[in-house]
């Protein structure tokens, strides 16, 4: 039976890699289904169907984050009544959420259909690529419901503390995502619109599977007539909540797509280099992924129960753990980033270009562990005002620069990963100013 983990007793150290490490198996997991689309795209139908798939992540991202950044406020608000011992109100703002994260996923899968074709003519999307982009693009943002209610059911039973049910049902949608990448691609040839559809009905079956599990098996999921009522203040609380997170998730998926947009003006080469780079490097996001989440729940659990001393200790220790996870990364990808950009291209000219970015990357692995961190402590102190600007600094950063860098004859597409690299060590000088501050002190919701 699913289980909750109680974070506000115990060795700090070995409560975040115990809850981290099932968390990083799930984030790869998850990672499969997009290297499975890639792979299969880059190799079967070519770079240039790779690259109008990567004209479309960080699209498709900015329509899915509201929901996502409903689903991570849902789960602070629910960590932080669990820490504090209410009960009661945490189960109406298990259901309250879930009615907003339905009625959020509903709207935007609604709006975002029709707007894929202009938005990628806007990102100046080759004329090329265009076709193969937008059918992409339609199917993977039909289906924003399934992304919506796969994050939140995993943000409620994180807040919880149970990192593990949600790896299995994973586990189980990762197998069937392979399955349909290859029956839709390589038996029905449906193309680009086969890997779309694929993830898609993945990550539904997912959300369903682990949903319906957790609410039978987790005690503190059984819900009780009274417990279903529609809270109109509660519902407030998750939007103001997630809100913030959301429109951070919006901001930086909006430096994403102008960072993606100037790399579309360097032509197909440089598009399948970066989209290659940036499936890559989804892999190393995660363990510094998987540590945000787990010390968002530390921390949660913590300043509910009144524990600022262990929340401190928390953060201590998380930066210490990411210090040491962006040091190994960055070694195996200065050794062996070209073989791994191998998997998803073949063009030499990508893959050199490719192999330069991912190194350069590499040297500012312990800034991006820092962002991780902090953000997921400042989330779990319920320091939403953070959130936005933590987003404002990334969209100033990675904007400005890539706009100042590649105009400049020698520097040109370099400068498409100088602006990241830039991007990472400003955003994680935000996030410990703002943790130095003390500000997320009063921000506890009660």
């Amino acid at each position: 039976m699913a289980a909750a983990l109680d974070m506000t007793q115990g060795s700090e150290a070995g409560l975040l890699i115990r809850f981290a490490l099932p968390l990083l198996a799930g984030n790869l997991l998850q990672q499969v289904y997009t290297a499975t689309d890639t792979a299969i795209v880059g190799k079967v139908l070519g770079d240039d169907a790779l690259a109008a798939v990567g004209a479309t992540g960080s699209i498709t991202y900015l329509f899915s984050t509201l929901c996502i950044g409903l689903g991570i406020g849902a789960g602070i608000i629910i960590a932080q009544l669990y820490g504090a011992g209410f009960l009661e109100r945490m189960r109406s703002a298990v259901w309250n959420s879930a009615l907003v994260t339905l009625l959020f996923g509903i709207v935007i899968s609604v709006i975002s259909v029709p707007l894929t074709e202009p938005v990628l003519r806007l990102l100046n999307t080759p004329d090329a690529l265009l076709p193969m982009a937008a059918s992409y693009m339609k199917i993977a943002c039909g289906g924003t419901i399934a992304v919506a209610f796969y994050n939140w059911i995993n943000s409620v039973m994180r807040a919880l503390g149970d990192a593990r049910t949600p790896l299995v049902f994973l586990g189980v949608s990762c197998g069937l995502n392979i399955a349909l990448d290859l029956l839709f691609i390589l038996v029905f040839h449906f193309g680009v619109q086969g890997a779309a559809a694929a993830t898609v009905i993945a990550q539904a079956c997912s959300a369903v599977g682990c949903t319906v599990y957790a609410f039978r098996k987790m005690k503190e999921l059984h819900l009780t007539r009274a417990d279903l009522r529609t809270d109109t203040q509660m519902m407030r609380q998750c939007i103001v909540t997630g809100v913030p997170i959301a429109v951070q998730n919006g901001m930086i998926s909006v430096s994403m797509v102008a960072l993606q947009r100037v790399t579309n003006g360097f032509g197909e080469a440089v598009m399948a280099a970066y989209t290659a780079t940036l499936r890559v490097e989804m892999f190393v996001h995660q363990p510094f992924s998987s540590l945000n989440a787990a010390l968002a729940t530390f921390t949660g659990q913590n300043t509910g129960a009144g524990k600022e001393d262990r929340v401190r200790r928390g953060l201590r220790t998380g930066l210490m753990i990411g210090a040491l996870i962006g040091l190994v990364i960055a070694a195996a990808f200065w050794l062996f980033g070209r073989a791994a950009l191998l998997c998803f291209i073949s063009r030499e000219e990508s893959v050199r270009i490719g192999t330069w970015g991912l190194r350069v990357n590499a040297c500012c692995y312990i800034p991006l562990s820092i962002i991780y961190t902090t953000r997921g402590f400042l989330n779990g102190a319920g320091d939403t005002v953070y959130a936005m600007m933590n987003g404002a600094a990334e969209v100033i950063s990675r904007i400005g620069f890539a706009l100042l860098l590649t105009p400049i004859a020698s520097v040109g597409w370099h400068g498409i990963w100088y602006t990241t690299c830039i991007t990472w060590c400003a955003t994680a000088i935000v996030g410990l100013l703002r943790y130095r501050s003390g500000k997320w002190k009063s921000k506890a919701i009660g």
